[in-house]
C-alpha cells in the first residue's frame, strides 16, 4: 500500500509532468498560511499551518489549482473536499484530489465533479479560466500576466496575490473606481506597489497610448506618503516625485497629501494645474478617511481627475461612518479581515485589561464652590469617563493611569514598545510627563524613553517616530499621542496598546488596534496587550459586527456626547493675576489639579481558541467545561491519562481550546497538584492531590512492582518517581530524563537500559509505573 508520501512521489509528480506542468509551475508541499497563533497564560504556540500536496501556477503570480493525494487504497475523491476548502481559501477555481490512479475534479466555474484519466494541461486550464475572467485580446492578457517584482526575503502571500489580481482585473474590464478592503497590517502598500509595478512594466494606460501610465499615489498625512515612496516603492527609481509647491508633469510615479494640492485660502489648488486627464491610475490610501465624502473638499480632487481610474484602499468594512466610500468607490473587489489576519497567524492575537479608576466607576463631583486651577468656577454635576480631558482635566485621573501603565510595564517588559491613545495633543503632553516621571529610573537612562509625538511636534516628532518604529531601536519605549498615529504608521514590535480616550466610532478602534497586529517573531512580537481606561475596547469588541464582512451596520452607531456650554466660563476668563495658558478654544477644559483617583478594577480578558472572549477570572469554569465535553466521567479521562501517548494528546487537545496545565493550576492556587488530579478537581470534583502524595501511595502500596526489578533498577525507577514530583509528568520521557542528574550517574543510556535488560524493559518498566501512579484514580 503507497501512502500519501509514495502517492505523490511514485504517481502525482510523474503524472503532472504528462501533463506538461513544469518544476516552475508545481509548489509541492507548500504551505500558505503561518498557522495561528495561540497564547495561554505565558506559553506561546502556533496551531499548524495549512499546507497543500501541489498548488499549480500558470505563471508565478497566478495560481489556478490544488492537487491533495491520498494513499492508494483510499478512494481517489477522499481528498476533494480538503482540495475545495483550500481552493476556497486561495480563490482557485481548480480542485484535485488523486490516489495515484484515479483523479477527481472539482470545477468551481461549472459547479461540476468529474474523474478524469489525466490531469489538464496548463494553457487548457488557463482558457477554462480566462473565458470567465473577460480578458480582450493578448495585450490585456498580456497586462493580467506580467510579473510582479520579486523582493528578497519578502514573498507575497496568498491574499495579497489574490488582491492584485482582482484589482488588475477590474482595471482591465474597465472598471472606474475600484476598491480594497484588507485589515491593518496585511500589506495593502505592498500590493498598492505591484499593482503600479505590473501596470508601469507592461505599459498599461487608459488611452492605450504606446507610453507608461502617469500614476499618483494620493493619502492625507505626509508620513503615508513619504515612507511608500522611499520604501516600497523605491524600485520605480527618478520616475518619482512628490508633488508640493510645484506641477512638475516629466516623472510617472507621482505621490501628494490632499493638502498639499488641494484648495485652500491661499491658492486655488495645485491639482488644477495638472490638466484631468493627466493622470491614469489614481490611488487613494484609507480612502475610508474622507476622501470620498460626499462633503469634503478632497472630494473635489477625485472628482476633477474624473477620467483616471482610481483604485481606493481602506482597511474598514462597510459602517455608517465611512458609508461615503464605499458609494463612491463601490463594493470591493477582495476583503480580507482582521480575523482571517489572526487565524492565519499572519496578524497577532491580543490580550486585553479593562483597567478602571474610581471616578471612571463612579463618576467625579466637585466639592461645593470648588474653583479650577485658574480659578473658574466648576459647576456642579456628575462628570464621567467622557467628560474627562474634554470637560474637565483631573490631573490625579492622569497620574493614576500613568502609574498604571508604568506598573503594567515594569511588572512584563519595561522596554516593551508602547503607544498611548490621549483625548487631546494637551492630554498627551500630560500623560508623557507623568508617565516619565513614574519610570525614572529608566528615564535616567534613555531621556526619550517617554515622548510624545503630535502634528505640532513638526520634525522632532517625526524623528521620535522613526526611532520608535525601528524594531532594533530600544527608544523611544512609550509613545503619547492623540490621533496622529491611529493609522498608516507601521510598527512592528508595538507590544501594548493604552487607550486612555473614549472611542465610538469602529473604524477608529480598528484602525488603533491595527498598530498592535504586526507580527515580528524574530523580536519576540507575537501577540500584544491592550490596556483600555475607558471601556472603548470591551465595548467596541463585544459589537457583534466587530470584524466581520462588510455588510450594512446598524441605522444607529454611537456618536460622542456634546460638550454642555459652561455658563460663564469663556476661553480668557481668567484671574488677572494668573497668566493665561494656551487652550484649545472648541474644549474649553476645566483643570483640576487636587485630590486623589486610584485604580479600582483590573479583568484580563483574552480571545480563546475560537475567537470569542475569554474572562481570565472565570478560567477554572471555562476549563471544566472542556474536560467535560471531552471525557465524561474521571474514569474515562484515567483510561486515557495512564498511557504516555495518549497523554501528550491530551494535553495537546487541551492546549489548543486554550488550556495550560500551569496556568490552571495557578489559578486554583495548586502549583503542586498532579495535573491528572487538577484536571479531575475542577472538572469532577474529585479530591486533589499532590505530586508528592501520588508518588509516596505507589512507593508504599505497590511493593509487587517495585520487587519485580533489582536494587539499582529500583533506585533508577525512583529517581524518574522524584524527577516528576519535582516538576511533573514530561519528566517520564525516555531517553531524555536519563541525561541529567542524578540518573546520568547511572552510566549512559545503554549502560542504565542493560540493568533492566534492554531498552524495550527499561521502557516497558516507566510505561507500568505511569500506569500504576494513575491507576487508584477516582
Amino acid at each position: 500500500m503507497a501512502t500519501e508520501a509514495d502517492t505523490c512521489r511514485r504517481y502525482v509528480l510523474p503524472r503532472l509532468y504528462e501533463a506538461g506542468w513544469t518544476d516552475e509551475q508545481i509548489s509541492e508541499q507548500r504551505t500558505f498560511t503561518d498557522g495561528r497563533i495561540m497564547v495561554t497564560g505565558a506559553k506561546v504556540w502556533r496551531r499548524p499551518q495549512k499546507r497543500a500536496d501541489y498548488l499549480l501556477r500558470y505563471r508565478p503570480d497566478l495560481m489556478l489549482a490544488v492537487v491533495e493525494a491520498k494513499a492508494s487504497d483510499k478512494s481517489p475523491g477522499d481528498g476533494l473536499q480538503q482540495a475545495k476548502d483550500y481552493a476556497t481559501v486561495l480563490d482557485l477555481k481548480f480542485a484535485y484530489s488523486t490516489n495515484g490512479r484515479g483523479i477527481v475534479e472539482f470545477d468551481f466555474l461549472t459547479g461540476r465533479e468529474t474523474m478524469l484519466e489525466a490531469f489538464p494541461k496548463p494553457d487548457e486550464l488557463w482558457k477554462r479560466l480566462q473565458r470567465t475572467i473577460g480578458l480582450k485580446g493578448a495585450d490585456q492578457e498580456q497586462r493580467f500576466l506580467a510579473p510582479t517584482l520579486p523582493i528578497a526575503g519578502k514573498p507575497l502571500r496568498y491574499y495579497q496575490e489574490i488582491a492584485i489580481n482582482h484589482v488588475i482585473r477590474a482595471l482591465l474590464a474597465g472598471q472606474r473606481r475600484v476598491l480594497v478592503n484588507m485589515a491593518t497590517g496585511t500589506g495593502k502598500t505592498d500590493v498598492a506597489f505591484h499593482i503600479c509595478w505590473k501596470l508601469w512594466s507592461s505599459r498599461w494606460n487608459r488611452t492605450g497610448e504606446p507610453r507608461r501610465p502617469r500614476m499618483l499615489f494620493l493619502s492625507d498625512r505626509s508620513i503615508l506618503v513619504d515612507d511608500p515612496k522611499d520604501k516600497q516603492f523605491a524600485p520605480f527609481g527618478d520616475a518619482r516625485w512628490k508633488i508640493q509647491g510645484e506641477a512638475i508633469k516629466s516623472r510617472e510615479m507621482y505621490f501628494a497629501t490632499y493638502q498639499a494640492i488641494a484648495e485652500d485660502e491661499r491658492r486655488p489648488g495645485l491639482y488644477r494645474d495638472y490638466p484631468p486627464g493627466f493622470f491614469d491610475l489614481i490611488v487613494v490610501d484609507e480612502c475610508h478617511r474622507g476622501s470620498a465624502r460626499d462633503e469634503s473638499n478632497w472630494r473635489e480632487i477625485l472628482e476633477y481627475f474624473a477620467p483616471a481610474y482610481q483604485f481606493g484602499m481602506t482597511a474598514t468594512p462597510l459602517r455608517d461612518e465611512n458609508r461615503d466610500s464605499y458609494a463612491y468607490f463601490g463594493d470591493p473587489v477582495y476583503s480580507y479581515s482582521l480575523r482571517q489576519g489572526i487565524d492565519d497567524g499572519f496578524l497577532a492575537p491580543y490580550r486585553v485589561h479593562r483597567i478602571v479608576t474610581d471616578v471612571d466607576a463612579a463618576g467625579w463631583r466637585p466639592l461645593r464652590d470648588e474653583v479650577d486651577r485658574y480659578g473658574r468656577l466648576i459647576p456642579d454635576g456628575e462628570y464621567e469617563t467622557a467628560d474627562f480631558e474634554r470637560i474637565v482635566a483631573l490631573r490625579a485621573r492622569t497620574q493614576a493611569i500613568a502609574k498604571s501603565i508604568a506598573d503594567f510595564l515594569k511588572a512584563t517588559d519595561p522596554y516593551a514598545k508602547t503607544i498611548v491613545f490621549c483625548v487631546d495633543q494637551e492630554h498627551a503632553d500630560d500623560m508623557r510627563r507623568a508617565i516619565s516621571n513614574e519610570c525614572s529610573e529608566f528615564v535616567r537612562a534613555h531621556p526619550d524613553y517617554a515622548v510624545r509625538v503630535v502634528s505640532d511636534e513638526g520634525d522632532i516628532g517625526r524623528g521620535h517616530l522613526s526611532r520608535f518604529q525601528e524594531p532594533e531601536g530600544v527608544t523611544p519605549v512609550v509613545v503619547t499621542t492623540s490621533r496622529l498615529l491611529t493609522t498608516g504608521i507601521d510598527a512592528p514590535t508595538c507590544k501594548n496598546i493604552v487607550i486612555a480616550r473614549m472611542v465610538d466610532s469602529m473604524t477608529e478602534f480598528k484602525q488603533i488596534i491595527g498598530r498592535g497586529t504586526r507580527v515580528r517573531a524574530d523580536q519576540g512580537k507575537l501577540w500584544f496587550s491592550i490596556l483600555d481606561y475607558t471601556g472603548s475596547a470591551t465595548r467596541l469588541f463585544a459589537d457583534p459586527e466587530f470584524d466581520g464582512d462588510p455588510i450594512d451596520p446598524p441605522t444607529e452607531t454611537p456618536v460622542d456626547r456634546p460638550i454642555p456650554p459652561l455658563e460663564g466660563i469663556g476661553p480668557y476668563d481668567f484671574p488677572e493675576d494668573v497668566p493665561p495658558e494656551p487652550m484649545e478654544a472648541s474644549l474649553r477644559k476645566l483643570y483640576v489639579d487636587g485630590g486623589l483617583v486610584e485604580i479600582s478594577t483590573h479583568i484580563v480578558y483574552e480571545l480563546d481558541s475560537q475567537g470569542r472572549r475569554l474572562r481570565v477570572v472565570r478560567y477554572v469554569d471555562y476549563a471544566s467545561e472542556h474536560v467535560r465535553s471531552l471525557w465524561t466521567t474521571a474514569a474515562d479521562l484515567r483510561a486515557h491519562w495512564s498511557n504516555a501517548d495518549e497523554r501528550s494528546s491530551i494535553v495537546e487537545s487541551l492546549e489548543t481550546r486554550g488550556i495550560s496545565l500551569d496556568q490552571l493550576a495557578e489559578a486554583v492556587g495548586q502549583p503542586e497538584a498532579d495535573p491528572f488530579d487538577l484536571l479531575c478537581y475542577v472538572a469532577f470534583n474529585a479530591p486533589l492531590r499532590t505530586r508528592r502524595e501520588r508518588a509516596e501511595q505507589l512507593r508504599r502500596g505497590r511493593g509487587d512492582f517495585w520487587e519485580r526489578f533489582k536494587p539499582e533498577a529500583q533506585t533508577i525507577l525512583s529517581e524518574v518517581l522524584e524527577k516528576y514530583v519535582e516538576h511533573g509528568t514530561t519528566q517520564f520521557k525516555i531517553p531524555d530524563i536519563l541525561k541529567v542528574a542524578p540518573l546520568s550517574g547511572h552510566g549512559n543510556i545503554l549502560e542504565i537500559a542493560e540493568k533492566f535488560g534492554g531498552a524495550d524493559n527499561l521502557r516497558s518498566a516507566i510505561n507500568s509505573m505511569q500506569s500504576l501512579l494513575y491507576s487508584d484514580a477516582a
